[in-house]
């Protein structure tokens, strides 16, 4: 039986699905062409994803390809309970309520893989892993985020990947696009609807400067913040700093930013040393995957919080304040409501694209991390260009000869 907080729930889930479903105009295609084809005949499919409205559409995308869809929570704050609800009036079986407990969390992982699905649809690898550990027979799976790809490597480097897994997450119509336009309105979205703080002449601290955190130091910069990036490569610092952003290690910035966001994907990038040298004030996020960013364990032994605002926790350290947003975890989808659909239509039509590739070749493909074909990248991409009207140039059949001779001037 599905596990969800109230299916009462589900009339205000259904608006709100149908209303990301007209903003995602390639998932819009990809589901009549299952419908008509009916690629997924027979599959089960297992998810674990942010049970959101852009998520509800892939669901019914991979079910009206005529897979049976099962489905918990990536992450214990992000589910939205009145779309949770509207799929189990779909006929989906979906394990998710806002605010579980870890272990009601891994209890819905477990609840998923007990139906023994053929393929696996990720986001952190934690359905990945657990379904490793039980030594599951798995056809193939996919990955949503960059979290859950480092993992996914590692394993496929220890030699413990036991089925073939494709990247979404690399695909470049998903990380050029979700992570940096989809994270960074999201988690600005996040901290606004938490705090409702003004950002214009703050100093905004940005620890890594990946696709994610490019994303993040845009937008806060286009609100008047100014920007402080934290990194540990020293490519990329460049890059940040010729992008125009002030460039710190966390030590210095920890002395004097206002507000701080985590999109690493590592552990303890604010540690509380870090936390003992900030302002009065100052505001902690996290918009990587695991609330493992911030050393929250150890400021919770030194302060005990209280809950100021929603998703707003304070805690006094040496006098000071310090809020912390959304339990460390991920404040895009736990304050707000994550990543615009218009973003999301581009990854999640790579996923559903994913799954059909992985049904009709997974005889072929070995026990690795695969990056998502590009057929299948590019067609996301002239799909998504040609729902928004736009046409583009194509080579002439002399300008195709002239890229493949090495020839000059020929």
């Amino acid at each position: 039986m599905p596990d969800i907080k109230d299916v009462s729930l589900k009339d205000q889930g259904k608006l709100r699905v149908e209303w990301a479903y007209f903003n995602m105009p390639v998932i819009k295609l990809i589901r009549e062409e299952f419908e008509r084809t009916r690629p997924l005949n027979g599959l089960k499919v297992g998810c674990c994803l942010h049970v959101t409205t852009e998520t509800a559409n892939l669901v019914l995308t991979l079910k009206a390809g005529g897979a049976q869809v099962y489905l918990c929570a990536s992450n214990p704050l992000s589910t939205q309970d009145d779309v949770a609800a509207y799929l189990v009036s779909e006929g989906i079986d979906v394990y998710a309520i806002k605010g579980e407990s870890n272990d009601v969390y891994y209890q819905h992982i477990e609840s998923v893989l007990s139906k023994n699905p053929d393929i696996t649809v990720d986001d952190g690898a934690d359905l990945t892993a657990t379904a490793i550990k039980k030594q599951m027979s798995i056809m193939g799976g996919t990955e949503e985020t960059t979290t859950g790809v480092i993992r996914l490597r590692a394993m496929e480097k220890e030699g413990k990947l036991t089925f073939p897994v494709i990247a979404v997450n690399d695909a470049q119509t998903k990380h050029l696009f979700d992570n940096r336009y989809g994270t960074g309105q999201s988690t600005i979205d996040g901290i606004l609807r938490a705090t409702n703080v003004l950002l214009a002449g703050k100093k905004f601290v940005v620890a890594g400067y990946g696709m994610c955190g490019k994303g993040v130091a845009m937008r806060a910069r286009g609100m008047g913040a100014h920007v402080i990036v934290v990194e540990v490569d020293p490519i990329k610092a460049l890059e940040a700093l010729l992008d125009g952003y002030e460039v710190m290690d966390m030590d210095s910035a920890s002395r004097v930013g206002d507000i701080f966001v985590t999109v690493t994907g590592n552990k303890s990038v604010i540690r509380l040393e870090h936390i003992m040298n900030m302002k009065d004030g100052a505001i902690l996020a996290n918009s990587g995957h695991f609330d493992v960013e911030i050393e929250l364990s150890k400021l919770k032994k030194i302060s005990k919080p209280r809950t100021i605002r929603p998703f707003v926790e304070e805690y006094i350290v040496d006098g000071k304040r310090i809020f912390v947003l959304a339990e460390g975890r991920l404040v895009n989808l736990a304050a707000a409501e994550g990543h615009p659909a218009q973003v999301m239509d581009m990854s999640f039509a790579n996923q559903a694209l994913s799954v059909k590739y992985i049904y009709e070749n997974h005889e072929k493909l070995e026990k690795k991390v695969y990056k998502v074909p590009e057929q299948i990248d590019r067609l996301v991409a002239e799909l998504k260009l040609k729902s928004m009207g736009v046409k583009i140039e194509k080579l002439t059949d002399e300008q195709i000869k002239y890229l493949q001779s090495w020839e000059e001037g020929t």
